[in-house]
Parts: C-alpha cells; sequence; structure tokens
C-alpha cells in the first residue's frame, strides 16, 4: 500500500509538468500530461515524462540508441544486395518509378527500399538488437513478434518529387490487432533532417481511428504502395523529425506520418521493423478499408510468386513473414 501511495503521489506530482520531445517545432508537443497511461505498459526503462510523452503524442525519439558499428555492417549488406552479391529468398527490392524500368547497373542508385529482410541474418539483426527490444517491451510486452521490415535508401529526388512519402498510417498495411500492441522502431542510418527528407509526424492522430487510404493523384505519379489518406486535414500540427545517426523513433501504428523529398545528392538511409506483441489476433479485411491493399498484395503475390489470388489472403502474407524475436509465439 505504501508504494503505491508513493507510486499515485509521483503521478500527481508530475501531472503539473510539461514535456518537449524535439527541438523542431516544440510547441507543437507540448501538452499537458493526461493521467491514463494506455499505449504504454509498465517498465523499469521509460521515465514517467517518457511514457506519457507517448501516450500523448505517439511517438518518442531515443537518442543514440543503436551504435554506428553494427549500421555501418547493415549498410554493407544493403550494398552488397544492391550489386547482387547476396540472394536473399522472398526479399522485395524496390526502386523508385523514375528508374524502375530503366536498364542500369544493378547499384544502390537504382534501389529506393528492400521490404521483407527476415531471411538475410546480417539485416535481421537489427530487429534483434537488445537495446531496441527493451524498449520494444514497454510498448507491446515481453512475447514479440518481428512482423515488417524495411532498409530505406530515399534517393536524391529528381524533379517530380517522387522521393517523398505520402503522409499515411501503417496500420493501414496491417490485418492484425490490437493496434496498440504494435510499435515501429525506425533507426537513422546518418544524419537525417529537412533537407534529405526526414520523417514528418503528426503528433496525436494515433489516438484517431483508422483513415481511407488510396494513391495520391500526384502529378509525377507515387511508388508501389505507397498509399496515403485520402482526406485529412492539412491544419493538423507537424513535427520534422530531425535524428543523428543511431538515433531511433518508436512510433504507434495509427500515427499519421510521412517524408519530404530527397533534395541532396546523397542517398537518405534508414532501417526499420515493425513488432507486435505474439497475442495480437487477425482480423479479415473484406468490407473494411484495407480490402485495396489486400487485393494489391494478391496480385504482387501472384505476379512475383504465382500464388492463387482467389486462394490467399493478406493474413497469409504476415504469417509467413512474423518472426519470434523474444519470448513466444502465440497466436499470431
Amino acid at each position: 500500500m505504501y508504494r503505491a501511495a508513493e507510486r499515485l503521489k509521483k503521478i500527481v506530482h508530475h501531472l503539473d509538468g510539461r514535456i518537449v520531445a524535439s527541438p523542431t517545432n516544440t510547441s507543437r508537443v507540448t501538452e499537458e500530461y493526461p493521467l491514463e497511461l494506455r499505449y504504454t505498459l509498465e517498465n523499469d526503462l521509460l521515465t514517467l515524462e517518457q511514457r506519457q510523452f507517448y501516450e500523448k503524442n505517439g511517438f518518442i525519439v531515443i537518442k543514440n540508441l543503436v551504435p554506428h558499428e553494427d549500421l555501418d555492417t547493415f549498410r554493407g549488406e544493403f550494398e552488397k544486395i544492391c550489386r547482387k552479391e547476396v540472394n536473399v529468398p522472398g526479399l522485395m527490392i524496390m526502386k523508385d518509378i523514375t528508374v524502375a524500368n530503366s536498364e542500369l547497373v544493378p547499384d544502390q542508385k537504382v534501389i529506393t527500399k528492400l521490404q521483407h529482410f527476415e531471411e538475410d541474418p546480417v539485416l535481421f539483426r537489427y530487429c534483434c538488437l537488445q537495446q531496441i527490444l527493451k524498449y520494444v517491451e514497454c510498448f507491446i510486452g515481453p512475447n514479440i513478434m518481428a512482423m515488417h521490415t524495411m532498409l530505406i535508401n530515399k534517393p536524391p529526388d529528381t524533379g517530380k518529387k517522387t522521393s517523398r512519402h505520402p503522409l499515411h498510417q501503417d496500420l493501414h498495411y496491417f490485418p492484425f490487432r490490437p493496434a496498440d500492441r504494435i510499435v515501429c522502431a525506425w533507426t537513422a542510418m546518418e544524419k537525417i533532417d529537412r533537407s534529405n527528407g526526414c520523417l514528418v509526424v503528426l503528433p496525436g492522430t494515433h489516438k484517431e481511428s483508422l483513415k481511407q487510404h488510396d494513391y495520391p493523384e500526384w502529378e509525377g505519379g507515387v511508388n508501389k504502395l505507397y498509399h496515403g489518406i485520402r482526406d485529412f486535414d492539412p491544419n493538423l500540427p507537424y513535427v520534422h523529425l530531425v535524428m543523428e545517426k543511431g538515433d531511433t523513433v518508436f512510433f504507434h501504428p495509427l500515427l499519421i506520418h510521412g517524408s519530404g523529398t530527397n533534395r541532396t545528392q546523397g542517398f537518405r538511409k534508414a532501417i526499420s521493423c515493425h513488432y507486435a506483441a505474439s497475442d495480437c489476433f487477425y482480423i479479415n479485411v473484406k468490407g473494411t478499408t484495407q480490402e485495396n491493399i489486400e487485393q494489391e498484395v494478391k496480385e504482387i503475390g501472384f505476379k512475383k510468386y504465382g500464388l492463387d489470388p482467389t486462394i490467399i489472403t493478406l493474413q497469409d502474407t504476415w504469417t509467413f513473414k512474423g518472426r519470434v524475436v523474444q519470448g513466444e509465439r502465440m497466436s499470431l
């Protein structure tokens, strides 16, 4: 009883405080703390201020979390894949639409993103880093599945603005729930700022429902699977996440976010993994706003692997990709 009373006393004391998360547009993410803790779990790692910040805003940046040596190793493996020195089963290699049909020599200048690298032991080690998993556990618990992996190589923009990513919610792509037991870890592999297309987040939008997503009608075209929210309030406050190499942002799958164009001559790199509690459950997306992404995934499955689109479901693709990285596999 004494400990409970002391903890309540501390919470009440902290409710009078405010917290600032980012040196960019900080006034937009400075809010009074809510008392209810819904989006984080009891833990000995996050401070009360950090938990309250995530509760309010739906994201939190942890500085210098991943060692530079690890990131350099991941970069080296990415370059080997680009040169076709490494063949990874099930890997989806994506190109920007401005070079997708070109005959360029295999090189990182052609490839903009790797998805589903769970079969590559070098890259997948990112998903198993203890310094990341200990934070992931604060959001989703001890039984952790790595569900979606990406290494992003945002190219210099050609002038058609195809290097930007439309504002979206990651839950649009996932047929599993509950959303509150899913979290993304996204690590900068080099300094990332507005010049090379840093992440843009809309604080607090993780408390909203899943929106309708479609391909935006952009004059320069849109990259494959880059769905964006159909209707949203353009006046909502936003924050540009300026990050140094090794910084990692953890964010909720309903948080609205995207990224701008890369106005530099370099390729902006980041590596990420979406994690889910292994006791999450699958849903049938037929008749929901996610039906369009299921149809597109079926088409890709048929084209790339010859999978029968009348049989396969969105759930099937994620069941196959998921990997236990901590604890036990339960219902996922």
